[in-house]
């Protein structure tokens, strides 16, 4: 019953995402709205439901089987990538490149708010 509870949460708050980006006309994608309010009330409650943790677990061991569909997407439009691969390709590096760099700009703001350097199981 766990798991079911936890999907129903789940679909519910990508249901209302979904609502809010129909009646606001904002240019997120419902899911991500959705995603935004069950962070914001995982922050407030400040614990994670044992069913929704349940239902995390689950959907993450399974992660892989969601990528199949993006994986024929990209079969469905080749032709397509093929004409444009160079644009494609430099704006793939060019996201590769700043997601690393603002991720360890991240990380060494987080390093100096918190001044640890140790590795969580000791090791240096």
């Amino acid at each position: 019953m766990g798991l079911l509870s936890g999907i129903t949460l789940l679909l519910i708050y990508q249901l209302v995402g979904e609502v809010l980006v129909f009646f606001t006309g904002l240019s997120i994608p419902g899911p991500v709205v959705g995603m935004l309010l069950l962070l914001a009330t995982l922050i407030i409650r400040g614990h994670v439901s044992e069913s929704l943790n349940a239902t995390a677990n689950s959907l993450l061991s399974h992660l892989s089987l969601l990528f199949v569909p993006a994986g024929v997407g990209v079969m469905v439009h080749f032709q397509r990538i093929e004409a444009e691969w160079l644009p494609m390709g430099v704006a793939l590096l060019l996201s590769t490149v700043l997601s690393l760099a603002f991720t360890a700009f991240i990380l060494s703001v987080m390093i100096r708010l918190t001044g640890k350097r140790s590795a969580p199981d000791g090791g240096e």
